[in-house]
């Protein structure tokens, strides 16, 4: 009986899996047509991922999405994971309570509101939709994210690991870069490759607050396959889907190797 439900539940795994993957390996396949259309494959081409890497246009809006995730990362996890030190260290429940409830409030909120909400409030600060909307509404989706991945481990850590870090004379600085950022590496770094992916992704709040000068790829994606299926579009989604692959390859090692005890660390 074990047996059988075994077998049930990895069926049930391959058709979610395969649910989920064959429309990306579908777009995949005809990214390489020669016939210009996703009705009937004609032959092998390079000549639509020739077309992205010539459009000198997109190359730029790519430099944006890429510096707009990383920055947008850098600067949601810093302020996020300060956030969550503070947040775990109040004391009194009903505060502790309310801040996160505040923080899992903007994770739920569906993109819609948001976007809607950053465009009426750069409306009426005067702020110029652009880079500096994009990025400052980047920032603020994204930490909310570091903060749900970076508290599991802080609730991890032992209080007398601190207590001991300070019986041995270690200030509250030491404290915080020697003991308490080393111990929550992990979380940081799930939190910052989570905010790069949500960004990275973002379509709904970047559509609301882009400027006639400036753009993401989800929003240049949109706007190009609503004028028609090119297959210059299929090939742009196979490049951008690789190389999120590689990110998620790059932050399991980096995450294996953390997490790694000190003891086979020195030993290898």
């Amino acid at each position: 009986m074990r047996k059988n439900s075994w077998k049930l539940s990895n069926l049930y795994l391959i058709a979610v899996f395969a649910i989920l993957y064959a429309p990306i390996f579908y777009l995949m396949f005809y990214s390489f047509n020669s016939g210009g259309s996703m009705r009937e494959f004609e032959g092998f081409t390079w000549e639509f991922y020739g077309e992205v890497f010539q459009d000198t246009r997109l190359l730029i809006i790519v430099l944006n999405t890429f510096i707009i995730a990383l920055l947008s990362s850098a600067i949601s996890t810093i302020i996020g994971v300060f956030g969550a030190i503070a947040i775990h260290y109040i004391r009194s429940n009903r505060p502790k309570g309310t801040l996160l409830t505040l923080n899992n409030v903007l994770i739920v909120s569906p993109d819609v509101i948001i976007g809607a909400s950053f465009l009426i409030l750069f409306t009426i600060a005067g702020i110029q939709l652009g880079f500096v909307s994009v990025l400052l509404s980047h920032i603020a989706f994204s930490i909310p994210i570091v903060v749900i991945m970076v508290l599991p481990k802080l609730q991890e850590m032992s209080g007398t690991l601190l207590d001991a870090a300070r019986d041995l004379g270690a200030s509250s600085w030491e404290v915080l870069t020697r003991v308490i950022l080393p111990y929550i590496k992990p979380g940081i770094f799930a939190g910052f490759f989570m905010a790069l992916t949500y960004s990275l992704d973002d379509f709904a709040v970047t559509f609301f607050v882009t400027g006639n000068g400036f753009s993401t790829l989800s929003v240049e994606i949109y706007s190009r396959a609503r004028q028609g299926v090119s297959l210059s579009i299929n090939a742009l989604s196979t490049l951008i889907f690789l190389f999120t692959i590689l990110l998620v390859i790059g932050y399991y090692f980096i995450n294996r190797r953390s997490s790694r005890p000190a003891g086979r660390e020195e030993r290898a």
